[in-house]
């Protein structure tokens, strides 16, 4: 199913950097609140497009996609006002 379907492909991608953002703030940076919610929210989002592309509607899959998506986006813009995260992006990059 996910070679089949780049929305899958992609989310799931994203969400395992996600999970490597997390483990780095975490161990690095000694961050658990806003990691937390990041790790919530950007995993959401693979879940839900999991979720659409087995029958849910294709308003509720949309809708479903915005809102983690966008709550994604508010706590990564609110970490990286916090503190840079030049170290793991750059380092993250590499592999």
């Amino acid at each position: 199913m996910y070679s089949e379907s780049p929305l899958l492909e992609k989310s799931l991608k994203f969400a395992t950097r996600i999970v490597k953002l997390h483990q780095y703030l975490v161990k690095e940076k000694k961050e658990s609140i806003i990691s937390k919610q990041i790790i919530r929210s950007g995993t959401s989002i693979g879940a839900n497009a999991n979720e659409a592309a087995y029958g849910v509607s294709q308003a509720d899959f949309i809708a479903k996609l915005q809102i983690s998506s966008k709550e994604t986006e508010y706590w990564l813009r609110l970490l990286v006002q916090k503190r840079p995260l030049t170290t793991f992006w750059g380092s993250y990059n590499k592999e």
